[in-house]
């Protein structure tokens, strides 16, 4: 099996070539990633049967044709970048997702993007797939434009592919600009912990070992053209989970520190995984098993994100 894999070399794409990598001795990756702030030369695996190649995924000659898979993690998420600039945004998730589906048109190549819960917008219960988009700033306007995009080339084109929608990711080789990841570096160095607001927005939690395997789940039994929600099904206030990385390293919760709140904060985002679990899928991991790994990685690995 080949797959590529786009945006390799990010968070959620790193974690997933090595899984591929660890589960699937016959596999080989090619990983195609353009190098951002987002990835981190650092992650790429020293593997024979991983190949990097440096690359844009707005590139129309990204050599597809030798693999039997694309995998798209490719993306600005960084929902503060997008709030202050939008349109890089609007390039990578929308211009290079429709490059990538024209690509994998042209070659009959099977396309799997993975997409954001945030694109429900912030909701009261747990969406569906079948849920209204309703997103709430540019990063999640910009994943919901290229949702739509994929389905109407499914509807068109008879394109073989498919979605995953995720919610909030946290684990190993997380940008230290994201809410688990900074709140424990700046745990780490006895640094105030930055909180938005009142601190009780709530997100669904998802350990990124357990996304991976969903998503590998989704590319061996999904259904072409359709959508499947990965969640971790660990609803938890922002607050609550800097209270709890605190616990687990011994420090006083007097590091958290309130700040103003972001623009257009989305209160709550949750997902219904019915659909995925008839895959024969679940999350392993709670949030409390997830924090220690999360921790005891961001330890081991200073020199990584100093």
């Amino acid at each position: 099996m080949n797959i590529m894999v786009t945006g390799g070399a990010g968070f959620i794409g790193t974690n997933f070539v090595h899984y591929v990598l660890k589960n699937y001795p016959d596999a080989t990756v090619t990983n195609v990633d353009k190098l951002t702030y987002a990835g981190n030369k650092k992650n790429l695996v020293k593997d024979k049967r991983h190949i990097f190649i440096r690359r844009d995924i707005c590139d129309k000659n990204l050599p597809v044709e030798n693999s039997d898979i694309i995998i798209n993690f490719a993306a600005e998420t960084h929902v503060d970048r997008s709030i202050q600039e939008s349109s890089i945004f609007v390039k990578s998730n929308i211009l290079g997702v429709q490059n990538l589906l024209e690509l994998c048109r042209r070659h009959n190549k099977k396309f799997i993007h993975i997409s954001t819960d945030e694109v429900y917008g912030s909701v009261s219960k747990p969406s569906k797939e079948s849920s209204i988009l309703n997103p709430g700033n540019p990063y999640s306007a910009t994943k919901a434009g290229a949702d739509l995009l994929v389905l109407s080339y499914v509807n068109t084109y008879n394109l073989d592919a498919l979605i995953t929608r995720s919610s909030n990711n946290y684990g190993p080789y997380q940008n230290p600009e994201k809410l688990i990841s900074k709140l424990i570096t700046n745990a780490i160095q006895d640094m105030p912990l930055p909180i938005y607001g009142n601190g009780k927005n709530v997100r669904d939690w998802i350990f990124v070992e357990d996304n991976c395997s969903g998503i590998d789940a989704v590319c061996r039994k999904g259904k072409k053209g359709e959508i499947y929600n990965i969640a971790g099904k660990q609803e938890c206030q922002n607050v609550v989970i800097a209270k709890k990385i605190l616990l687990i390293l011994n420090k006083m919760e007097t590091l958290i520190q309130f700040v103003q709140d972001r623009p257009g904060h989305d209160q709550k985002y949750s997902l219904d995984i019915t659909k995925i679990k008839k895959l024969g899928w679940k999350p392993k991991h709670t949030i409390e098993q997830g924090l220690e790994k999360t921790i005891e990685w961001y330890q081991q690995n200073t020199g990584w994100w100093k």
